[in-house]
Parts: structure tokens; C-alpha cells; sequence
């Protein structure tokens, strides 16, 4: 996911996506504590992923660009 994809989305579906994200994340850390993790890289995208959209959620609020 990029910030063009993004950018085009309502706040409504940004506060979906970013629940989708830490459900996500909260998945790898489970499976991790269960011995069974995932791929190592999963955990930067995830996290990366969450800042774009928390970014573009206060960006929207603030009523910049975006």
C-alpha cells in the first residue's frame, strides 16, 4: 500500500483501514509469541503502513493537503 492509494479515501474507510492494520499487527505479535512467526519483514510494513495512515488521518484533519 502506497499513499496514492490512499489519498482518495474518506476518513470513514482511513479509521477502517488503520483497524485492519492493528488487528494485523496484533496478529503477528500473537503468532510470534506462539512460536510461529511470520516473515520478518511483515512487521516493518505493517508498521509503516499504520504511520502512512495515521499521516494522511491528520493531514485531512488539519484540512491540508491531501
Amino acid at each position: 500500500m502506497n499513499m496514492k492509494e490512499l489519498v482518495n479515501r474518506s476518513p470513514i474507510e482511513l479509521k477502517e483501514e488503520l483497524l485492519k492494520l492493528r488487528r494485523e499487527q496484533f496478529n503477528l505479535r500473537m503468532a510470534n509469541a506462539a512460536g510461529q512467526p511470520a516473515k520478518p519483514d511483515q512487521f516493518g510494513k505493517v508498521r509503516k503502513n499504520i504511520a502512512r495512515v495515521k499521516t494522511l488521518m491528520a493531514q485531512k484533519r488539519v484540512g491540508g493537503k491531501a
